[in-house]
């Protein structure tokens, strides 16, 4: 054998153990199945919270995993939240204090799904991952984002989860808290039963289907399958065999006290105030507060049902064995507590979200309360999927060690960003410290009291406490990130959509009406 032969067979097997080792590498990686759910709090089962919802699937996901009990949003509502975990960095450092569209002021952003597309992932996405209204969706590093019509796609991408072709209650508002009033899309305090034979139309059962249908098939590559549900978010339609699965005589009200307002501050507790005459005393009035409930724990058992059958699916496929799956809300949800119905809090019932982790190599079957946040998610699953780091700093901390050996984390303080620079709040296993800028500050002891009820702060043995936390926040923030006007900004381009101020051509269909009483379809 000549030497020019000899070189071309080392080089020959030197290309194939090359190719091997990066097919090798390739298949350890772990697929990853990324479930969202919107506006649900932690009455989940597993969690053991009163009320408690009828949550079996997610109740043995998180037997098969870690299930974090103080577990915290990284953004007050639905925007910010779903910004920081895709950019992993705070509305403090993006400015998306309320805006969603981390992806236009800072184009340099690296998103999640990117990070995975680098990395030879493919990647799908469906349903609410981002904000839901037209132009929030990071269309960036998506192998293919699934939206249920073409007309979705041809209006920015808009989700539009309860729409002409999607069952609404009848008659219709369907809530004594809205009877009479005329619809308007994501309808507050509304909820009502639909008939079961309607749940194949619903927008989240179709996108849960759709997840199902990416399982069955072949993958050559990892894959990062993100899906997205709207529910429990008003308005709280589902089947009627959600609704009756609860007994209302039976269904417990959340912890609430009637003074729980008066040691806010005074800016502070009179909008709570304000809040609490618009919804919470409108609802006792009309004896529908247990009503309410039971429309928000049917539509958590409803979501819960559609995530089953996503994970049916991951069991019985070939990627059962080598798959993460991480299940998270946006944030938690105000049911009276406080006075309050919805969001937009720095207190526990809008900070604290369910949060699961499972996978191969991680702990099984454990319940851990060490204090974490949504925004953990980046980090995490940079290290236990060996994924490139991005361009932006991450600004949360990886939890794969604890997620392999959770008896070893040790607590820590985490922050979370509110509405307008300087407004924080900082939280641990033991306190929460809440900052309004000038307008006031909060202090709770949450071994003692849990259900917030004693604000702490101005008492002369707490300074030393709050002295601590405030070191956790930081020390600049940046300014809001300007608004954008969907008519005037938004670039409808084909399929697509792009930002660009001043030269929009975006023109917004007609509000859905559905059918009235009196023009009731026969489902």
């Amino acid at each position: 054998m000549n030497n020019s032969i000899a070189q071309l067979l080392l080089q020959g097997v030197a290309f194939l153990l090359v190719s091997c080792g990066a097919v090798c590498a390739e298949q350890r990686r772990p697929n990853v199945l990324f479930l969202a759910v919107d506006d649900m709090n932690d009455w989940i089962g597993c969690l053991g919270t009163t009320p408690r919802a009828i949550t079996p699937n997610l109740d043995r996901l998180a037997a098969r995993g870690v299930c974090f009990t103080n577990a915290h949003t990284a953004g007050v509502f639905c925007a910010p939240s779903r910004a920081a975990i895709f950019s992993g960095q705070y509305a403090s450092t993006t400015g998306c204090y309320t805006t969603p569209n981390y992806f236009v002021g800072h184009p340099e952003i690296e998103a999640l799904q990117m990070s995975f597309d680098k990395a030879g992932y493919t990647t799908w996405g469906a349903g609410k991952l981002f904000h839901h209204p037209e132009g929030a969706i990071d269309q960036r590093g998506w192998t293919e984002f699934f939206l249920r019509n073409q007309i979705q796609r041809q209006s920015g991408w808009s989700l539009d989860s309860w729409s002409s072709e999607t069952p609404v209650p009848q008659p219709f508002p369907a809530s004594i808290y809205n009877r009479g009033k005329r619809f308007k899309a994501g309808l507050f305090l509304e909820w009502g039963a639909i008939p079961n034979e309607r749940e194949e139309a619903m927008a989240d059962t179709i996108r849960a289907n759709w997840a199902v249908e990416q399982l069955a098939k072949k993958h050559d590559r990892p894959f990062f399958l993100a899906c997205g549900l709207y529910a429990p978010h008003f308005p709280n339609y589902c089947p009627q065999k959600y609704f009756d699965i609860y007994d209302p005589a039976q269904i417990a009200m959340p912890p609430m006290r009637e003074d729980d307002l008066e040691d806010l501050p005074p800016k502070i507790r009179k909008q709570r105030e304000n809040r609490k005459r618009l919804h919470h005393e409108k609802l006792v009035q009309m004896g529908a507060m247990d009503d309410a409930i039971h429309g928000y724990l049917a539509c958590i058992s409803y979501a819960d049902a559609m995530l089953g059958r996503v994970l049916d699916a991951l069991e019985s496929s070939p990627y059962a064995d080598n798959t993460i799956v991480v299940l998270w809300s946006d944030h938690g949800y105000h049911h009276g507590e406080k006075g309050q119905w919805g969001k937009h809090t720095l207190w526990e019932r809008t900070s604290n979200v369910p949060f699961i982790w499972s996978g191969p190599g991680l702990a099984q079957g454990v319940n851990s309360d060490v204090t974490v946040s949504l925004i953990d998610i980046y980090p995490t699953l940079v290290e236990l999927c060996n994924l490139p780091q991005p361009h932006q700093p991450l600004e949360g901390e990886s939890l794969a060690s604890t997620l392999r050996d959770p008896a070893l984390a040790a607590d820590r303080q985490v922050f979370l960003p509110y509405m307008q620079p300087g407004e924080y709040a900082v939280i641990s296993r033991d306190w929460r410290y809440i900052c309004y800028g000038d307008d006031g500050e909060e202090l709770y002891d949450l071994r003692e009291d849990p259900n917030e009820w004693h604000n702490l702060a101005g008492q002369p043995e707490s300074v030393e406490v709050i002295s601590s936390l405030r070191k956790r926040a930081p020390q600049e923030f940046a300014e809001p990130e300007v608004k954008l006007n969907a008519r005037k900004d938004l670039v409808i381009d084909g399929g697509t959509f792009r930002w660009e101020k001043g030269q929009g051509n975006y023109k917004p269909r007609p509000k859905y009406r559905p059918y009235t009483t009196s023009e009731a379809r026969s489902y």
